[in-house]
């Protein structure tokens, strides 16, 4: 892989990072033990990237997946998300972002967007 886009790490997130993944959220939890951990392709949780910890992070395709809760929705949250989501694209990561009811209502519907990114990516990135 092209060393421009050798992706960063800040390794004094790694403790919180830790803490994060021993505390996920009950729908973070749902698609890790549901869907994530058992899919074809290695998932991490609670990956660090730059001075970003991501919720979910498929190196093999370099997708990431945030699940975003309500406090994502105001205008000083999305400003941040929006500046990360540019940092990860940077490097050529994709994100994806869910709002947590999603996982909640329609499980099986985000379960085959995920599985249907990851396969388009598959085939636009060989």
């Amino acid at each position: 892989m092209d060393n421009r886009f050798r992706i960063p790490k800040n390794s004094s997130l790694m403790t919180l990072a830790k803490e994060l993944r021993k505390n996920m959220t009950l729908e973070e939890k749902k698609l890790w033990y549901q869907f994530l951990r058992t899919y074809p392709l290695k998932f991490y949780r609670q990956k660090v990237i730059g001075n970003y910890i991501c919720d979910f992070y498929c190196p093999s395709v370099r997708l990431v997946i945030e699940l975003d809760g309500k406090q994502h929705y105001n205008e000083e949250d999305a400003a941040y998300d929006r500046e990360r989501t540019a940092f990860l694209e940077s490097y050529h990561i994709t994100v994806i972002r869910y709002y947590d009811g999603l996982i909640r209502e329609q499980f099986g519907d985000v379960c085959k967007d995920i599985d249907h990114i990851v396969k388009d990516l598959i085939w636009t990135r060989n």
